[in-house]
Protein backbone atom coordinates (compact mmCIF):
# COMPACT_ATOMS: atom_id res chain seq x y z
CA UNK A 1 0.00 0.00 0.00
CA UNK A 2 1.00 3.97 -1.04
CA UNK A 3 -0.03 6.32 1.16
CA UNK A 4 0.42 10.18 -0.26
CA UNK A 5 -0.35 12.95 2.74
CA UNK A 6 -1.39 15.97 0.49
CA UNK A 7 0.00 19.29 2.86
CA UNK A 8 -2.70 21.91 3.09
CA UNK A 9 -2.98 22.79 6.51
CA UNK A 10 -6.74 22.32 7.78
CA UNK A 11 -7.84 20.77 3.81
CA UNK A 12 -5.17 18.38 4.45
CA UNK A 13 -5.96 14.05 3.36
CA UNK A 14 -4.46 11.57 2.24
CA UNK A 15 -4.42 9.21 -0.97
CA UNK A 16 -4.47 5.92 -0.22
CA UNK A 17 -3.26 3.25 -3.36
CA UNK A 18 -3.80 -0.06 -2.16
CA UNK A 19 -4.60 -2.98 -4.59
CA UNK A 20 -7.61 -5.39 -3.70
CA UNK A 21 -8.96 -2.67 -1.22
CA UNK A 22 -12.48 -2.05 -3.01
CA UNK A 23 -13.94 -5.01 -0.67
CA UNK A 24 -12.77 -2.81 2.41
CA UNK A 25 -14.02 0.73 0.56
CA UNK A 26 -16.99 0.81 3.30
CA UNK A 27 -14.91 0.81 6.66
CA UNK A 28 -12.41 3.05 5.22
CA UNK A 29 -15.07 5.36 4.04
CA UNK A 30 -16.43 5.50 7.56
CA UNK A 31 -13.27 5.61 9.24
CA UNK A 32 -13.30 9.07 7.44
CA UNK A 33 -16.62 10.36 8.25
CA UNK A 34 -19.25 10.06 10.71
CA UNK A 35 -21.93 10.95 8.22
CA UNK A 36 -25.62 9.55 8.70
CA UNK A 37 -26.17 9.95 4.73
CA UNK A 38 -24.03 9.39 1.37
CA UNK A 39 -24.73 10.17 -1.96
CA UNK A 40 -22.94 8.02 -4.23
CA UNK A 41 -22.44 9.95 -7.46
CA UNK A 42 -21.37 7.89 -10.31
CA UNK A 43 -22.30 6.48 -14.28
CA UNK A 44 -24.38 3.63 -15.80
CA UNK A 45 -20.95 2.20 -16.81
CA UNK A 46 -19.26 1.87 -13.47
CA UNK A 47 -22.74 1.44 -11.38
CA UNK A 48 -23.43 -1.49 -13.38
CA UNK A 49 -19.79 -2.45 -12.48
CA UNK A 50 -19.29 -1.48 -8.72
CA UNK A 51 -22.47 0.74 -7.35
CA UNK A 52 -24.38 -2.27 -5.61
CA UNK A 53 -21.37 -3.16 -3.95
CA UNK A 54 -20.28 -0.47 -2.25
CA UNK A 55 -23.45 0.46 -1.50
CA UNK A 56 -24.12 -2.78 0.42
CA UNK A 57 -20.62 -2.04 1.92
CA UNK A 58 -21.35 2.08 3.26
CA UNK A 59 -24.97 0.51 4.18
CA UNK A 60 -23.40 -2.34 6.70
CA UNK A 61 -20.50 0.60 7.89
CA UNK A 62 -24.56 2.00 9.17
CA UNK A 63 -24.67 4.91 6.13
CA UNK A 64 -28.08 5.64 4.39
CA UNK A 65 -27.68 5.34 1.02
CA UNK A 66 -28.39 6.65 -2.13
CA UNK A 67 -27.09 6.28 -5.62
CA UNK A 68 -27.36 9.24 -8.16
CA UNK A 69 -26.01 7.85 -11.37
CA UNK A 70 -25.27 10.15 -14.84
CA UNK A 71 -24.97 9.06 -18.05
CA UNK A 72 -20.98 8.26 -18.74
CA UNK A 73 -19.30 10.33 -21.43
CA UNK A 74 -17.90 14.19 -21.16
CA UNK A 75 -20.46 15.31 -23.10
CA UNK A 76 -22.74 14.93 -19.78
CA UNK A 77 -20.56 16.74 -17.64
CA UNK A 78 -23.19 19.90 -17.61
CA UNK A 79 -24.78 21.93 -15.98
CA UNK A 80 -28.18 19.98 -17.02
CA UNK A 81 -26.97 16.85 -15.29
CA UNK A 82 -25.49 19.09 -12.23
CA UNK A 83 -28.65 20.26 -11.52
CA UNK A 84 -30.17 16.91 -11.49
CA UNK A 85 -27.59 15.90 -9.07
CA UNK A 86 -27.99 18.62 -6.39
CA UNK A 87 -31.44 18.37 -6.43
CA UNK A 88 -31.36 14.74 -5.72
CA UNK A 89 -29.13 15.18 -3.27
CA UNK A 90 -32.35 18.09 -1.87
CA UNK A 91 -34.75 15.08 -2.71
CA UNK A 92 -32.39 12.82 -0.24
CA UNK A 93 -32.57 15.09 2.45
CA UNK A 94 -28.68 15.43 2.87
CA UNK A 95 -27.37 17.95 5.57
CA UNK A 96 -23.71 19.84 5.85
CA UNK A 97 -22.92 17.26 7.72
CA UNK A 98 -23.63 14.87 5.13
CA UNK A 99 -21.23 12.79 2.36
CA UNK A 100 -20.69 13.02 -1.01
CA UNK A 101 -18.78 10.05 -2.65
CA UNK A 102 -17.53 9.91 -6.61
CA UNK A 103 -17.49 6.68 -7.81
CA UNK A 104 -15.28 6.80 -11.48
CA UNK A 105 -13.43 8.56 -14.11
CA UNK A 106 -12.94 12.25 -14.41
CA UNK A 107 -16.18 12.98 -15.17
CA UNK A 108 -17.77 11.73 -11.99
CA UNK A 109 -15.03 13.19 -9.96
CA UNK A 110 -15.21 16.42 -11.69
CA UNK A 111 -19.25 16.67 -11.33
CA UNK A 112 -19.76 14.94 -8.26
CA UNK A 113 -17.05 17.04 -6.62
CA UNK A 114 -18.97 20.30 -7.61
CA UNK A 115 -22.39 19.11 -6.45
CA UNK A 116 -20.30 18.78 -3.13
CA UNK A 117 -18.62 22.01 -3.08
CA UNK A 118 -22.14 23.98 -4.23
CA UNK A 119 -24.99 21.78 -2.41
CA UNK A 120 -25.46 23.80 1.09
CA UNK A 121 -22.05 25.40 0.17
CA UNK A 122 -20.75 22.41 1.13
CA UNK A 123 -20.57 19.15 2.07
CA UNK A 124 -17.64 16.94 2.71
CA UNK A 125 -16.82 14.33 -0.33
CA UNK A 126 -14.30 11.36 -1.05
CA UNK A 127 -12.91 10.32 -3.97
CA UNK A 128 -13.22 6.79 -5.19
CA UNK A 129 -11.66 7.15 -8.52
CA UNK A 130 -12.11 3.84 -11.08
CA UNK A 131 -9.93 4.78 -14.15
CA UNK A 132 -6.38 5.96 -14.71
CA UNK A 133 -6.85 9.22 -15.52
CA UNK A 134 -8.59 9.29 -12.45
CA UNK A 135 -6.46 7.65 -10.26
CA UNK A 136 -3.24 10.18 -11.15
CA UNK A 137 -4.64 13.15 -12.43
CA UNK A 138 -8.37 14.31 -11.67
CA UNK A 139 -9.15 12.79 -8.28
CA UNK A 140 -6.28 14.61 -7.14
CA UNK A 141 -5.46 18.30 -6.13
CA UNK A 142 -9.43 19.73 -5.89
CA UNK A 143 -10.29 20.59 -9.13
CA UNK A 144 -14.22 20.47 -9.64
CA UNK A 145 -15.95 21.54 -12.47
CA UNK A 146 -18.46 20.88 -15.58
CA UNK A 147 -18.15 22.00 -18.72
CA UNK A 148 -19.94 24.71 -21.46
CA UNK A 149 -20.94 24.36 -24.49
CA UNK A 150 -18.14 27.39 -25.00
CA UNK A 151 -15.33 25.46 -23.06
CA UNK A 152 -14.23 22.85 -20.69
CA UNK A 153 -14.20 23.18 -16.88
CA UNK A 154 -15.44 26.64 -17.19
CA UNK A 155 -17.80 26.65 -14.01
CA UNK A 156 -16.50 25.18 -10.87
CA UNK A 157 -14.18 25.66 -7.72
CA UNK A 158 -10.98 24.45 -6.01
CA UNK A 159 -12.58 22.22 -3.21
CA UNK A 160 -10.29 19.29 -1.63
CA UNK A 161 -12.04 15.66 -0.72
CA UNK A 162 -11.32 14.55 2.87
CA UNK A 163 -9.49 11.64 1.11
CA UNK A 164 -8.94 9.73 -2.27
CA UNK A 165 -8.84 5.81 -1.90
CA UNK A 166 -7.74 4.18 -4.79
CA UNK A 167 -7.62 -0.16 -5.86
CA UNK A 168 -5.90 -0.25 -9.05
CA UNK A 169 -7.04 -3.49 -9.78
CA UNK A 170 -10.25 -1.62 -10.82
CA UNK A 171 -8.02 -0.92 -14.05
CA UNK A 172 -8.62 -4.24 -15.34
CA UNK A 173 -12.35 -3.98 -16.10
CA UNK A 174 -10.83 -1.44 -18.13
CA UNK A 175 -11.60 -1.14 -22.08
CA UNK A 176 -8.16 -0.71 -23.46
CA UNK A 177 -8.91 2.77 -25.20
CA UNK A 178 -9.62 4.23 -21.65
CA UNK A 179 -6.50 2.61 -19.77
CA UNK A 180 -4.36 4.15 -22.66
CA UNK A 181 -6.77 7.57 -21.92
CA UNK A 182 -4.94 7.90 -18.31
CA UNK A 183 -1.44 6.57 -19.74
CA UNK A 184 -1.51 9.93 -21.97
CA UNK A 185 -1.79 11.90 -18.50
CA UNK A 186 0.87 9.41 -17.23
CA UNK A 187 3.38 10.15 -20.29
CA UNK A 188 2.12 14.45 -19.74
CA UNK A 189 3.88 13.55 -16.36
CA UNK A 190 6.97 12.19 -17.08
CA UNK A 191 7.36 14.41 -19.78
CA UNK A 192 7.62 17.32 -17.54
CA UNK A 193 8.07 16.35 -14.57
CA UNK A 194 9.91 12.53 -14.34
CA UNK A 195 12.60 11.42 -16.70
CA UNK A 196 13.35 8.37 -14.70
CA UNK A 197 9.13 7.34 -14.81
CA UNK A 198 9.36 8.15 -18.81
CA UNK A 199 12.24 6.07 -19.33
CA UNK A 200 10.91 3.42 -17.99
CA UNK A 201 7.74 3.61 -19.97
CA UNK A 202 9.99 2.96 -22.68
CA UNK A 203 11.12 -0.27 -21.47
CA UNK A 204 7.65 -1.87 -21.35
CA UNK A 205 5.52 -2.34 -24.15
CA UNK A 206 1.87 -4.00 -23.51
CA UNK A 207 -1.10 -3.48 -21.11
CA UNK A 208 -0.05 -6.10 -19.03
CA UNK A 209 3.33 -4.78 -18.13
CA UNK A 210 1.26 -1.14 -17.40
CA UNK A 211 -0.78 -2.94 -15.39
CA UNK A 212 1.84 -5.14 -12.90
CA UNK A 213 3.29 -1.57 -12.48
CA UNK A 214 0.40 0.80 -12.15
CA UNK A 215 0.79 1.25 -8.11
CA UNK A 216 4.42 2.32 -8.58
CA UNK A 217 3.19 4.41 -11.92
CA UNK A 218 0.04 6.15 -9.94
CA UNK A 219 2.56 6.78 -6.96
CA UNK A 220 4.87 8.61 -9.00
CA UNK A 221 2.02 10.75 -10.94
CA UNK A 222 0.60 11.24 -7.42
CA UNK A 223 3.46 12.52 -5.82
CA UNK A 224 4.47 15.02 -8.24
CA UNK A 225 1.33 16.32 -8.55
CA UNK A 226 0.84 16.36 -4.70
CA UNK A 227 4.48 18.61 -5.19
CA UNK A 228 2.77 21.14 -7.42
CA UNK A 229 -0.64 21.42 -5.64
CA UNK A 230 0.67 22.05 -2.53
CA UNK A 231 2.80 24.83 -3.88
CA UNK A 232 0.04 26.58 -5.80
CA UNK A 233 -3.38 25.04 -4.96
CA UNK A 234 -5.30 27.33 -6.83
CA UNK A 235 -2.98 27.23 -10.11
CA UNK A 236 -1.96 30.72 -10.37
CA UNK A 237 1.91 29.50 -10.86
CA UNK A 238 3.70 26.03 -10.45
CA UNK A 239 0.43 24.80 -10.77
CA UNK A 240 0.12 25.15 -14.49
CA UNK A 241 2.87 22.94 -15.35
CA UNK A 242 0.31 20.24 -15.28
CA UNK A 243 -1.59 21.51 -17.89
CA UNK A 244 1.20 20.59 -20.78
CA UNK A 245 -0.97 19.60 -23.42
CA UNK A 246 -3.99 20.76 -22.38
CA UNK A 247 -4.56 24.57 -24.09
CA UNK A 248 -4.35 22.98 -27.48
CA UNK A 249 -6.07 19.42 -26.10
CA UNK A 250 -9.01 21.17 -24.69
CA UNK A 251 -9.42 23.06 -28.35
CA UNK A 252 -9.14 19.88 -30.02
CA UNK A 253 -12.28 18.22 -27.58
CA UNK A 254 -14.35 21.10 -27.91
CA UNK A 255 -13.86 21.53 -31.66
CA UNK A 256 -15.16 17.95 -31.80
CA UNK A 257 -18.06 18.44 -29.07
CA UNK A 258 -16.28 16.02 -27.06
CA UNK A 259 -17.30 12.97 -29.27
CA UNK A 260 -14.53 11.75 -31.35
CA UNK A 261 -11.70 12.19 -28.46
CA UNK A 262 -10.96 11.41 -24.73
CA UNK A 263 -9.87 13.64 -22.71
CA UNK A 264 -6.02 11.85 -22.61
CA UNK A 265 -6.29 11.94 -26.46
CA UNK A 266 -6.68 15.30 -26.78
CA UNK A 267 -4.00 15.94 -24.41
CA UNK A 268 -1.20 13.66 -26.28
CA UNK A 269 -2.61 15.72 -30.03
CA UNK A 270 -1.50 18.88 -28.26
CA UNK A 271 1.64 17.65 -26.29
CA UNK A 272 3.00 16.43 -29.60
CA UNK A 273 1.23 19.27 -32.08
CA UNK A 274 3.13 22.55 -29.57
CA UNK A 275 6.60 20.08 -28.94
CA UNK A 276 7.11 19.99 -32.65
CA UNK A 277 6.43 23.98 -32.96
CA UNK A 278 8.81 24.33 -29.90
CA UNK A 279 11.70 22.15 -31.31
CA UNK A 280 11.23 24.71 -34.38
CA UNK A 281 11.74 27.73 -32.42
CA UNK A 282 14.46 26.70 -30.37
CA UNK A 283 12.56 26.46 -27.36
CA UNK A 284 12.98 22.56 -27.19
CA UNK A 285 15.67 19.97 -27.94
CA UNK A 286 15.35 18.38 -31.21
CA UNK A 287 14.29 15.01 -30.79
CA UNK A 288 11.95 15.65 -27.75
CA UNK A 289 8.90 15.61 -29.59
CA UNK A 290 9.50 12.13 -31.58
CA UNK A 291 10.46 10.19 -28.56
CA UNK A 292 7.21 11.73 -27.15
CA UNK A 293 5.21 10.69 -30.02
CA UNK A 294 6.84 6.89 -30.29
CA UNK A 295 5.91 6.24 -26.64
CA UNK A 296 2.24 7.52 -27.29
CA UNK A 297 1.46 5.55 -30.94
CA UNK A 298 3.07 2.40 -28.80
CA UNK A 299 -0.17 2.40 -26.80
CA UNK A 300 -2.64 3.63 -29.67
CA UNK A 301 -3.05 6.54 -28.28
CA UNK A 302 -3.80 9.40 -31.28
CA UNK A 303 -0.95 12.21 -31.86
CA UNK A 304 -2.20 14.18 -34.96
CA UNK A 305 -5.37 15.69 -36.00
CA UNK A 306 -6.25 17.69 -39.40
CA UNK A 307 -7.94 20.21 -36.56
CA UNK A 308 -7.54 23.81 -38.29
CA UNK A 309 -4.91 26.05 -36.72
CA UNK A 310 -8.03 28.76 -36.86
CA UNK A 311 -9.97 26.65 -34.84
CA UNK A 312 -7.22 25.98 -32.34
CA UNK A 313 -7.04 29.59 -31.66
CA UNK A 314 -10.56 30.33 -31.10
CA UNK A 315 -10.98 27.52 -28.83
CA UNK A 316 -7.77 29.16 -26.54
CA UNK A 317 -9.51 31.88 -26.54
CA UNK A 318 -12.28 30.35 -24.32
CA UNK A 319 -9.53 28.98 -22.08
CA UNK A 320 -9.98 28.93 -18.57
CA UNK A 321 -6.29 29.34 -18.31
CA UNK A 322 -5.77 32.74 -20.22
CA UNK A 323 -5.06 36.03 -18.31
CA UNK A 324 -6.28 39.04 -20.32
CA UNK A 325 -4.96 38.96 -23.68
CA UNK A 326 -2.23 36.28 -22.95
CA UNK A 327 -1.86 32.59 -21.73
CA UNK A 328 0.73 30.51 -20.19
CA UNK A 329 2.10 27.65 -22.03
CA UNK A 330 3.86 24.72 -20.64
CA UNK A 331 6.81 23.92 -22.44
CA UNK A 332 8.64 20.54 -22.35
CA UNK A 333 12.27 21.85 -23.22
CA UNK A 334 13.91 18.36 -23.19
CA UNK A 335 12.11 15.06 -20.86
CA UNK A 336 11.90 15.72 -17.65
CA UNK A 337 11.97 19.52 -17.26
CA UNK A 338 9.43 22.13 -17.97
CA UNK A 339 9.17 26.18 -18.74
CA UNK A 340 6.08 28.30 -18.36
CA UNK A 341 6.04 31.21 -21.03
CA UNK A 342 3.66 33.80 -21.21
CA UNK A 343 2.47 34.25 -24.79
CA UNK A 344 0.32 36.96 -26.36
CA UNK A 345 -2.72 35.70 -28.05
CA UNK A 346 -1.58 37.43 -31.22
CA UNK A 347 1.71 35.42 -31.33
CA UNK A 348 0.39 32.03 -30.58
CA UNK A 349 0.19 30.89 -34.15
CA UNK A 350 3.35 29.75 -34.45
CA UNK A 351 3.02 27.54 -31.27
CA UNK A 352 -0.10 25.81 -32.41
CA UNK A 353 -0.01 25.15 -36.13
CA UNK A 354 -0.30 22.26 -37.40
Amino acid sequence: MEKIFVDLGKKSYDIEIAVHSFPEMGQKIRALSKADKVAIITDHTVDALYGPQLQQQLETQGFSVRRLVMEAGEDHKNLETFGRMVRACADFGMTRSDLVITLGGGVPGDLGGFVAASFLRGVAFIQVPTTLLAQIDSSVGGKVAVDLPEGKNLVGAFYQPKGVLMDPELLRSLDPRYLHDGLAEVIKCAAFGDPDLFAALEQWSTDEDILHHVTEISAACCRLKVKVVEEDERDVGARMVLNFGHTIGHAVERYYHYEKYTHGEGVAIGMVRLTRNTEKLGLTRPGTADRIQRLLARYHIPTEDPIPDSAILEGIQMDKKKRGNQITLVIVPEIGKSLLKKVAFADLEPYVKG
